[in-house]
C-alpha cells in the first residue's frame, strides 16, 4: 500500500461495502432451502438470532484488535492473548474457512466466468468462443485477486460497484416475486405433509452462520482506519444489517411464493439456483428472475470473494511476517490465491466435500475465539480504546451460541440430527 493511499481518508461507506460484499454470498441462495424445515416465521428468528450473535463477536474482534498494533491479524492477536495452542486452533479453523471458501468461489465464479464470455463472445460474432472452465476461474481469480493485492482501498472501491449492482439486480430479479407473495403460502397455511417445524432449527444454524462471516475483515478494517474504533463498529453494523435486510427480503420472495411441500427436489439439489428457479416456475414466471438472478449470484461471488480473500491475505500477510510493500504483498497474494487456484484446477469438486466441514471451524474462530479474546483482553488491560456493551454475561451468550453451532454440526456430519426433506 503507498504513503499517498495511507494519507487518504477511507470512507464510512467502504467499510460498510467491503462487510456487505464478504456476507452476500453463497449463503444468500442457501438460507431459504436450510430454513425450509422451520419455515418463514421460524427462519426470521433465526436469522436474527444469528445476525446478533456474529454482530457482537465481530464488535468483540474489534475490541480485542485495538490493543495491537496496527496491521495484526488473527495471529498475534490470538497468540499475544490466549497463548500458542489457541493460536495453532485459531490458525487450523481461519486457514481451512477462508481457503475452503476461496476455492469455492473460485470454482463458482469460473462457471459464471465461463457462461458469461460464451454469451458475451455470442454476441459479438456468430459463432460463440469456446472458453474452458479453468481458464474461465484464472480470469476470474486473476482480476479479482489484481485488487487485493493493490490495496484494501481497491476492495473498497471495488465492492461499493459490486455490491450497488447486486442491489438493483436483486430488487429487479425479486420484485415480481415480492409482489405475488401469497399469506397462505408464507405462513404455511394450507401444510398437508410435515407438521413439525421447530425440531428443524438447529440444522439451520451453520448455514447461517456462515451467511454473516465477516470476520476476517475486521483486523484489515482496524488496520484500514487507522485504528479508530467507531468507523469500524458502524462497518460491522450497518454491513451485517445490510446483508441480514437482503436474506429477509429473499426468504421473503421465495417462501412467500413456494409452498413448504415443493421444496423436495430443491433440498436433493442442495439448493441450486436453477433448481430452486424450476420449481418457482410453476407458481410465478421466472423467466426475467433468471437473468438478474444470474447477475446478482455473479456479482454475490465476487464481493464475497474479495471480502474473503482479503480476511486470509492480512492474516498470511502477519502470520509470515511479509512487508506492506508491493514485494511483500505479491508475496502474500501468491501464498493467498496459488493453493485454492491449484486445488480447484486439480480437483474442481472436492470443495463439496469439504464445506461441510466450513461451519464448524467457522463456530471456533467467527464466535468463540473473539469472545475468549475479548475476556483475556479485558482481564490484562486495564484501559480499552473501545469496549462492547454487556459485561460478562454477552460473553458467555456468544459463547454459547459457538458451542451449540459446533455441537450441532458434529451431529449433522454424523447424520444424527433431523433434517427436512420436503
Amino acid at each position: 500500500m503507498t504513503s499517498s493511499a495511507r494519507r487518504q481518508t477511507p470512507t464510512r461507506f467502504g467499510g460498510m461495502m467491503i462487510i456487505a460484499g464478504t456476507a452476500i454470498g453463497a449463503g444468500m441462495l442457501a438460507n431459504p432451502t436450510a430454513t425450509s424445515g422451520v419455515w418463514f416465521l421460524g427462519s426470521v428468528v433465526i436469522l436474527l438470532y444469528v445476525w446478533l450473535c456474529m454482530y457482537l463477536s465481530g464488535l468483540m474482534l474489534l475490541e480485542a484488535t485495538l490493543h495491537f498494533p496496527q496491521g495484526a491479524s488473527f495471529h498475534t492477536v490470538v497468540k499475544g492473548l490466549l497463548g500458542p495452542v489457541w493460536s495453532l486452533i485459531t490458525g487450523v479453523a481461519v486457514t481451512f474457512v477462508l481457503y475452503s471458501l476461496t476455492y469455492a468461489y473460485i470454482f463458482v465464479g469460473g462457471g459464471l466466468t465461463q457462461n458469461s464470455l460464451i454469451n458475451i463472445s455470442g454476441w459479438l460474432s456468430a459463432e460463440p468462443i469456446q472458453v474452458s472452465r479453468a481458464f474461465s476461474s484464472a480470469v476470474f481469480l486473476l482480476v479479482l485477486a489484481t485488487s487485493v493485492w493493490v490495496s484494501t482501498k481497491v476492495v473498497d472501491r471495488f465492492s461499493t460497484l459490486l455490491i450497488g449492482g447486486m442491489l438493483v439486480s436483486f430488487f429487479l430479479s425479486t420484485g415480481s416475486l415480492l409482489q405475488s407473495v401469497t399469506p397462505a403460502v408464507l405462513f404455511d397455511l394450507n401444510a398437508t405433509g410435515e407438521q413439525g417445524y421447530w425440531h428443524y432449527a438447529w440444522a439451520a444454524l451453520p448455514v447461517c452462520l456462515a451467511s454473516f462471516g465477516f470476520h476476517g475483515n475486521v483486523p484489515s478494517l482496524v488496520s484500514y482506519y487507522n485504528k479508530q474504533a467507531q468507523p469500524v463498529a458502524r462497518s460491522i453494523l450497518w454491513g451485517s444489517l445490510l446483508a441480514l435486510g437482503m436474506y429477509l427480503l429473499w426468504q421473503l420472495a421465495v417462501q412467500g411464493n413456494l409452498p413448504r411441500t415443493e421444496f423436495a427436489p430443491v433440498i436433493s439439489a442442495d439448493g441450486d439456483v436453477a433448481a430452486l428457479l424450476a420449481a418457482l416456475n410453476n407458481y410465478v414466471h421466472t423467466d426475467t428472475v433468471a437473468r438478474f438472478l444470474n447477475a446478482f449470484a455473479f456479482m454475490a461471488i465476487a464481493s464475497s470473494f474479495l471480502g474473503v480473500t482479503l480476511g486470509l491475505f492480512d492474516y498470511l500477510r502477519d502470520l509470515f511476517g511479509f512487508a506492506d510493500t508491493a514485494a511483500g504483498r505479491l508475496k502474500t497474494a501468491a501464498v493467498t490465491f496459488l493453493p485454492p487456484l491449484l486445488a480447484c484446477l486439480l480437483f474442481p469438486t472436492g470443495f463439496v466435500k469439504v464445506m461441510g466441514y466450513v461451519g464448524l471451524m467457522a463456530a471456533i474462530w467467527a464466535a468463540l475465539i473473539p469472545a475468549l479474546l475479548v475476556h483475556a483482553s479485558r482481564k490484562r488491560f486495564a484501559y480499552a480504546q473501545y469496549q462492547v456493551f454487556g459485561g460478562v454475561w454477552l460473553i458467555a451468550f456468544v459463547v454459547a451460541f459457538a458451542v451449540i453451532v459446533f455441537c450441532v454440526q458434529i451431529l449433522l456430519l454424523m447424520g444424527w440430527m433431523p433434517l427436512f426433506r420436503g
